[in-house]
């Protein structure tokens, strides 16, 4: 089917064997790629100077049974993190979008299972934090604020390195935090699987939850839709969280405040931080 190839690859495919009607259809499409989200059969027929007879047969040149195939594909491809805003010009307040992404995060977030991620998080004798394209700066950012508060925290997979001569040393006590939002690699699944067995938290987002069952804890964050880009607002600031709560457990006979202020002294040895 032509439409496996996706509508841009398909029209090039195509345009050969397009009539002139339908290469007006086309051009205005290669011009204005979100008006297959964002216009009705009538509007595109409109604003290519053609008609709707010849919008929905163009459609059907493509491989698709209609426009609303076309449209659903493409939204499909955007909730599998695909950058593709919904709209040409996005008009809308990237406040308040954050703010309803960190609300629907947060609320689906049980305070049981915060502690119970916490104590995980605290007595794990090791952790490994292992995270893949946008989800490895996250992991990065994850081990350096929990390495600041308890010692044994390491990322994963090293730079050019491959994981399994890492893996083969995890002890059934150690913790791993996988963080797996979309578009992740395509062995991440196998990458799940060959962890049964161990303690996993995993921080995804919402295509994430098919791992449900094979991990201890899940936590679902939301990325939005609606602009080209996915937002981490929500991660970084469930990231936060739990290390403040981590902090906050392991600060209550003074231990974390103790590595801190050993850290700060190497900090000051070393001379490795700017005094401005």
């Amino acid at each position: 089917m032509l439409k496996k190839l996706g509508i841009d690859q398909s029209i090039v495919q195509m345009y050969g064997e397009l009539s002139p009607s339908a290469r007006k259809i086309a051009n205005y499409i290669q011009r204005h790629p979100f008006a297959i989200l964002t216009m009705s059969v009538a509007d595109i027929a409109a604003a290519s100077k053609t008609s709707k007879a010849t919008v929905s047969r163009f459609f059907r040149q493509l491989g698709y049974r209609s426009h609303q195939q076309a449209k659903e594909e493409l939204l499909k491809l955007r909730e599998g993190g695909l950058p593709l805003a919904k709209a040409e010009e996005i008009e809308n307040d990237q406040l308040c979008n954050d703010l309803k992404l960190l609300k629907n995060t947060f609320d689906g977030i049980e305070a049981s299972q915060l502690i119970n991620i916490t104590k995980l998080i605290v007595t794990a004798p090791k952790i490994s934090i292992i995270g893949f394209r946008n989800s490895y700066p996250l992991a990065l950012h994850f081990r350096q604020q929990l390495k600041q508060i308890r010692g044994a925290v390491r990322i994963l997979p090293q730079p050019g390195q491959t994981l399994s001569e890492e893996l083969v040393d995890l002890e059934k006590e150690d913790l791993v935090i996988l963080l797996g939002f979309r578009r992740r690699p395509k062995g991440f699944g196998q990458l799940v699987e060959s962890l049964k067995g161990k303690s996993i938290i995993l921080l995804t987002d919402p295509s994430g939850q098919i791992f449900n069952q094979q991990v201890e804890h899940i936590l679902v964050c939301h990325l939005g839709n609606d602009n080209a880009f996915d937002s981490y607002s929500a991660p970084m600031s469930v990231i936060s969280m739990l290390c403040n709560k981590v902090y906050q457990s392991i600060n209550k006979n003074g231990e974390g405040h103790r590595r801190i202020e050993k850290i700060s002294s190497l900090y000051k040895q070393l001379d490795e931080l700017s005094a401005k």
